[in-house]
């Protein structure tokens, strides 16, 4: 009966390593570029990972109880639940949630931006000519937003609305034009 149960030491110990390994998860993703990570955020994709590899683990492991998987498991959904609520925290959000990234700002490619997104120009112009959009000069603002879309804002729209001035607000590494104290755009 011992692939059934563990002691609860063992079991303490798993759920300590469970919880490390997810911190260890969400730190190194965090830390890498962000368009390994699709629509997901980093959050769910080291909880998925992460159950993937207990539930394969555990079934097919001849030295791992079933109570230890169990334990790995139920420790790894608890702190992606855990995680997913510090995110409505403005000051716990930020190392998990990426921010606003300012691609194009009316009709020039902000080159400093893409490198630390991990985009080439090439990125960039294959998506505006899947959205139609063949002259960059046509973009008033690409934003890169932070589950890894774009959004488009042709030329065209008079004025920014209030969700694009909320995006460009909330962004890093650009400061609006017309706003008290703000900066010229870096590059």
């Amino acid at each position: 009966m011992s692939w059934l149960t563990s002691s609860w030491s063992d079991l303490g110990i798993v759920a300590a390593k469970a919880a490390l390994m997810y911190g260890t998860a969400l730190v190194g993703l965090r830390v890498a570029q962000r368009r390994t990570l699709a629509q997901w955020t980093i959050i769910d994709f080291a909880a998925a990972v992460a159950i993937g590899a207990i539930i394969g683990r555990t079934a097919v492991a001849q030295t791992q109880s079933y109570a230890t998987g169990a334990v790995a498991l139920l420790t790894i959904i608890g702190a992606h639940r855990l995680a997913s609520l510090l995110r409505f925290q403005p000051l716990l959000g930020k190392p998990t949630d990426y921010r606003v990234r300012v691609l194009v700002a009316d009709g020039q490619v902000r080159r400093g931006q893409l490198r630390r997104c991990g985009l080439t120009d090439n990125d960039l112009y294959a998506e505006l000519r899947q959205r139609g959009v063949f002259d960059v000069s046509q973009v008033r603002f690409v934003l890169y937003e932070g589950k890894g879309g774009l959004t488009v804002v042709p030329r065209d729209v008079p004025s920014p609305t209030p969700l694009i001035s909320e995006g460009l607000r909330s962004s890093v590494g650009y400061a609006p034009p017309g706003e008290s104290g703000a900066a010229a755009p870096r590059r």
